[in-house]
């Protein structure tokens, strides 16, 4: 099964401190990757490098064919970093945790966004494939509506058309339900599971156990900004493994 992300010695540092010390994953097509850990284990960090919304100190990150050494991407011009970092976004869907629709855009007009001014494919092509993608997470009624009268729940569903709409060849989950009343969590995470289901690759941060015990085929238990464990949901949630994710599993839900 071919690779679609591949990142390796990953390290990060925020002034003195680092926060990320040489971290890593590879993903094959059709993964879902579940990253658990403690709050502060480095989990959203490391996925935020992973499409260059926080710069790594060092590593390397392969996409498909765009191999990237970090400390070589460094000493590249603004201009040609610019260039290789969106040419990488354009393959990546990234759903974040506080949805980040545009208040002032429609849902339709939010998930046209990207096809049209970054992808320049034609409007009503565009438009046409984003009435579908909001069928497919229970939206299609709800077009019109902006965010503000969308509940959390349906505003994350709508982010996760947004960053479908652009055919990605992964999609990078950050804590995608922790910003939702609880009784908004299940709907979300059945869009995901429908994702999960249809072949979608995804890297998921998250704290709901279950979604990475069911839906997950890997997952990685991150621990002051290390992987300390990573195998399938099998062997991760088993009663062996290292102390720290014994002592993290009993403060979450399983």
């Amino acid at each position: 099964m071919s690779i679609v992300l591949s990142a390796r010695g990953i390290v990060k540092s925020f002034g003195a401190k680092t926060v990320l010390r040489d971290m890593g994953v590879t993903a094959h097509r059709g993964d879902v990757i579940a990253l658990i850990g403690a709050s502060g284990s480095g989990k959203s960090t490391f996925l935020r490098c992973l499409n260059f919304l926080e710069m790594p100190d060092s590593g390397e990150l392969d996409f498909g064919n765009d191999q990237i050494d970090v400390a070589t991407f460094r000493k590249l011009s603004a201009r040609e970093r610019n260039r290789r970092i969106n040419a990488v976004r354009r393959n990546i869907g990234m759903v974040f945790q506080s949805f980040n629709l545009w208040s002032s855009k429609t849902l339709l007009e939010n998930v046209i966004e990207a096809p049209v001014h970054v992808h320049g494919r034609p409007r009503q092509e565009c438009i046409e494939q984003a009435e579908g993608l909001l069928a497919s997470v229970g939206l299609a009624s709800f077009r019109d509506y902006y965010p503000k009268q969308l509940s959390g729940g349906q505003q994350q569903r709508g982010a996760i058309a947004r960053a479908l709409a652009i055919n990605p060849s992964v999609l990078l989950f950050d804590e995608p339900t922790s910003a939702l009343d609880p009784e908004l969590v299940n709907e979300v995470l059945q869009v995901m599971q429908k994702l999960a289901d249809s072949g979608s690759t995804m890297l998921v941060v998250t704290h709901e156990m279950a979604f990475a015990r069911n839906v997950s085929n890997k997952v990685i238990f991150c621990e002051n900004g290390s992987i300390s464990a990573s195998g399938t949901p099998t062997e991760i949630f088993s009663k062996e493994g290292p102390a720290a994710l014994r002592k993290f599993m009993t403060t979450v839900s399983h």
